[in-house]
């Protein structure tokens, strides 16, 4: 009797032990990252740490080309085949929150209390998406060249004005020493243009959308201030102070750093390079104020739910652990992103007081604009880009915004004002 006994115990503990092996629930990330070593490798190790610290849920982990991820999660939905966790580019959140494609995030808004703005994305009130890091545009500059031409520093809280930042480009033209004073990366494509160049419309008074409603983009993309900055975008590639659309990508990635820019409008990821190439010369300036204060682009990758997880609980306990500081420290410091949190930044190499690239923090705090937070801009966005591509090959200004601004509101007509 006692060895049955003792038998029944042990196939009871088997089986109990069984039934934990088989407690963890398994859920499926997709991530954009594909093709970048380091970023493969500080994504997998957050999901590795992750899975080992519990033993309620297992992340798998799928990685795609940033340039295919898109469609990928697109036919992903409409096949009701999207994974629990998504990775999402800020501005397309709003987007894809409106298409059912994610949920709202079950995570209390007072624990993301720490994180820049720009991190944290929010559609009608409610959270979707949350990053490990922000980015942030700067001016690249040299200080000998600065100093050899008598050209104030600006700063944070004295940038340069629009009229002062034109005539820095046409003092550095005249020196004969550079193909063009600045390089504005007209060469890429696609997200740079809203991205990289809106903000300066932003600066003049000008917008991709009325944000006061979402409906219509007539008198923001159109209107006075938009035309003003229509007329000075169009007037830097026609005095050459910057290379058009024509510009071959390989001179946008190099330019800089071999000789042929005095400046170069870029962001964040660019910098290790450029710091690299020059030490303590470099300098990052923050973006002109053309009337309405300076502006730059805010919100990158972020983490969210997807509406088809049937783990929101499960996908967001992976989010929470991945918004650790040392996460963000690590992606700071492997592919040189804006640190999420002060914390993060002071443990940082380059961000921390006093650190090489310090200055993107404070100008993603003081600077940073999300774009259009409408599903409509996914949109407006190629609408823009074309826009100002237009321009800048000598499109009349006035006639282009108007026929952009059309266009982007038949969209939105179209889709009922997109909930706005």
């Amino acid at each position: 009797m006692r060895k049955l006994g003792l038998f029944a115990a042990a196939l009871l503990a088997s089986a109990s032990f069984a039934g934990l092996a088989q407690a963890a629930t398994e859920l499926q990330m997709w991530d954009h990252g594909a093709g970048s070593d380091v970023e493969t490798k500080l994504i997998t190790q957050v999901v590795d740490d992750f899975n080992k610290s519990q033993s309620d849920w297992v992340v798998k982990l799928e990685k795609f080309p940033q340039a295919a991820y898109n469609d990928s999660v697109t036919a992903g939905a409409l096949a009701n085949k999207l994974p629990d966790i998504l990775d999402v580019d800020g501005p397309n959140m709003p987007n894809w929150a409106w298409s059912k494609y994610m949920q709202p995030l079950p995570i209390d808004e007072a624990a993301l209390s720490k994180l820049l703005p720009g991190a944290v994305g929010k559609w009608q009130g409610k959270i979707y998406s949350v990053g490990l890091w922000d980015a942030a545009c700067a001016i690249f500059a040299r200080k000998s060249i600065l100093d050899e031409n008598g050209i104030r520093i600006p700063t944070l809280d004295k940038p340069w004005s629009g009229d002062e930042f034109t005539a820095v480009l046409k003092k550095l033209q005249a020196t004969g020493k550079y193909d063009y004073p600045i390089d504005m990366g007209m060469a890429w494509k696609g997200e740079w243009y809203p991205y990289g160049f809106s903000p300066f419309m932003q600066s003049f008074g000008g917008d991709i959308v009325d944000r006061t409603t979402y409906k219509t983009a007539q008198k923001a993309l159109n209107g006075e201030a938009a035309v003003k900055f229509g007329k000075w975008w169009q007037g830097i590639v026609k005095d050459k102070l910057t290379p058009g659309t024509s510009e071959d990508p390989a001179t946008r990635d190099s330019g800089f750093v071999s000789g042929k820019f005095a400046l170069s409008w870029n962001g964040n990821w660019a910098a290790l390079g450029a710091l690299e190439k020059f030490g303590k010369d470099m300098l990052f300036l923050p973006a002109p104020d053309f009337g309405t204060g300076s502006k730059i682009g805010a919100a990158s990758w972020q983490f969210g739910v997807s509406a088809a997880s049937k783990h929101p609980d499960g996908a967001a306990a992976f989010i929470k652990f991945a918004l650790q500081d040392k996460y963000s420290t690590a992606f700071s410091d492997g592919i040189g992103v804006v640190p999420a949190t002060v914390e993060a930044a002071k443990a940082s190499k380059n961000y921390a007081p006093g650190g090489a690239m310090e200055v993107f923090y404070g100008l993603s705090t003081k600077q940073g604009l999300l774009r259009p937070v409408t599903p409509g801009y996914v949109v407006e966005a190629k609408v823009f880009e074309k826009a100002m591509a237009d321009i800048s090959n000598g499109a009349d200004v006035q006639q282009t915004l108007d026929t952009a601004a059309d266009e982007i509101d038949a969209d939105i007509k179209k889709n009922n004002d997109y909930g706005h």
